[in-house]
């Protein structure tokens, strides 16, 4: 696959992740970690459980 092509899945993905992380009171920069499949799993289950995970740091 030619580079270009995976810059266009870069910005196909961290667009809609810089969109709904601030709707989870997550800070946005959060959203480099969806570049990679080992960190938008975490990314994805820590969305998912906002409610019942406490995260230093990050008030509600």
């Amino acid at each position: 696959m030619p580079s270009w092509a995976y810059m266009i899945l870069a910005v196909l993905t961290v667009i809609p992740f810089w969109i709904i992380l601030p709707k989870f009171r997550l800070p946005s920069w959060c959203t480099i970690f969806s570049l990679t499949p080992f960190t938008v799993i975490p990314l994805l289950w820590v969305m998912a459980l906002r409610d019942r995970v406490k995260i230093p740091g990050l008030e509600r």
